[in-house]
């Protein structure tokens, strides 16, 4: 995984992690009769409409095949002062805009008095028309295997994985592949846009959505509203160089985790021992010997996973704790629930198809990758001094885009904006998962944006600080831009 993860990834799930939500379904009475174009929205649920919209598969040939995306919204609550709809994307890619509406409603609550809400499952993605590639016991296998290939055995192993699952990608949605690209999402959202009858896009986007949110204002500059782009994907940073961001990134959390541990007599794991110093060795036990739970195993890329899960927000730490003081006793239940809740992995075994085909059909278009195996060799040192934990973890995550069946789609570089308004970007200190660095360099690609910076741990901003959610907010509904340098503390 590169690390250009969802905003709500986890924050939503994990919460809820033994418990199955099942969306009510569509009713078949349209709230209002479908226009061309339109969507024809039903009622789904606690107040919640939902509906499809077909799109173009090839936007070069507009006419030809169509592919459905599947949307939801909600209605303002102030219809007297209706501005118009508020479109929004929680990352990835390949996370579902219709589970992020569903679960994170409350914190949106005061842009909904202003704004339909309206989100979507993106090409590939969910309820849309998804690409998949394995199935449920194939991706188990293929989640818990080692990830760091420190013999000729585990190597070679490793990259068959890889080639079996591009393969079982190419053969069940060949004919999506080459055609999940960010650009072509950013005209899927134009279509939207014309579909809810808003003559601008009003946008905000976390963590993989600021990327199609900069595609959007690229492709349609003169469409923009306002755009709020939260946790900024920078598209000029080569993904090896991107990814070794994120291992500092998640390194710099995990120290923050260890030391409030240290500090407090409440952390459970502090008590019999340096917390860094079990971590180490619980990871090299589950290594030679993954602990067993109801016919599973916690192998240590499950267990990495897990403990990776928590340091997306400083929230999660107590999870963490817990986790890690069970394990230290032979119980692996919770890192593997942790682990669970990451990859989507649902109590029957079956999993939703983000790390099923959905996000690396449209990580691998994006982002070009060396295709030589050396070049990933090469990582070693420079990815094991950034964190001896999570450096070997990561060094060949993108080697499964150099497999990858459909090549790179645009070439990397920036994405100039000319003739849009002045775009918001969020961006915090000790961001694991888009390095802050990340988003000061958009700043400076895109004339006119503005930065603003949370000074803090964990992932995206919005929820994570009340200062920034309410510059975000005021951004969005009013237009009203906090000053250049602002600085918010979470």
């Amino acid at each position: 995984m590169t690390g250009r993860v969802a905003k709500f990834l986890v924050l939503v799930t994990i919460l809820a992690v033994a418990c199955t939500r099942n969306s009510p379904a569509p009713s078949h009475s349209p709230s209002n009769p479908p226009l061309p174009g339109n969507v024809a929205w039903t009622d789904c649920g606690g107040r919640f409409q939902c509906g499809t919209l077909q799109v173009p598969l090839d936007y070069d040939h507009p006419d030809a095949r169509k592919i459905s995306l599947a949307l939801i919204r909600i209605k303002a609550k102030d219809q007297a002062n209706r501005i118009g709809s508020l479109l929004m994307n929680p990352g990835g890619p390949g996370e579902s805009g219709i589970e992020f509406l569903r679960s994170d409603l409350s914190s949106l609550s005061n842009l909904n008095r202003r704004f339909d809400l309206v989100t979507w499952d993106p090409r590939g993605v969910a309820a849309s028309t998804p690409v998949t590639c394995v199935d449920g016991p194939q991706e188990d296998a293929y989640l818990a295997i080692d990830s760091v290939l420190d013999d000729p055995g585990e190597k070679q192993t490793a990259i068959q994985a890889d080639k079996d699952f591009a393969a079982g990608c190419q053969r069940r949605s060949g004919d999506l592949l080459p055609f999940m690209d960010s650009a072509s999402t950013a005209r899927d959202m134009d279509q939207i846009r014309l579909a809810v009858g808003d003559p601008q896009l009003t946008y905000l986007g976390f963590s993989y959505g600021t990327y199609i949110g900069q595609w959007y204002a690229h492709l349609f500059p003169t469409h923009v509203r306002a755009l709020s782009l939260d946790g900024v994907v920078d598209p000029t940073v080569p993904a090896n160089e991107s990814l070794l961001g994120v291992v500092i990134g998640f390194e710099e959390n995990l120290k923050a985790f260890l030391a409030d541990c240290r500090s407090r007599s409440t952390c459970g794991y502090a008590r019999s021992g340096d917390p860094g110093t079990k971590l180490t060795a619980l990871m090299a036990r589950l290594d030679s010997t993954p602990l067993r739970f109801g016919g599973r195993q916690l192998t240590r890329t499950l267990a990495m996973t897990g403990l990776l899960v928590t340091l997306y927000d400083q929230s999660l730490w107590r999870y963490l704790d817990q986790a890690l003081t069970a394990a230290d006793s032979g119980d692996g239940r919770i890192l593997l629930l942790l682990a669970d809740a990451y990859n989507h992995r649902k109590a029957d075994g079956t999993y939703s198809n983000l790390f099923n085909g959905a996000f690396h059909s449209t990580n691998c278009l994006d982002f070009p990758v060396p295709t030589d195996i050396t070049a990933y060799d090469e990582l070693g040192p420079a990815f094991a001094k950034a964190s001896p934990l999570f450096g070997p973890w990561f060094q060949y995550s993108n080697l499964q885009c150099a497999l990858w069946p459909v090549k790179p789609k645009n070439r990397q570089g920036p994405l100039t904006v000319s003739g849009a308004p002045p775009i918001l970007l969020v961006g915090g200190t000790n961001d694991p998962a888009t390095p802050y660095a990340e988003a000061q360099s958009v700043n400076r690609q895109i004339a006119g944006s503005v930065l603003l910076t949370r000074q803090g741990n964990g992932h995206t901003s919005y929820d994570s600080s009340a200062c920034a959610h309410a510059a975000e907010d005021a951004y969005l509904i009013s237009l009203t831009l906090p000053a250049a340098g602002t600085v918010c503390s979470g």
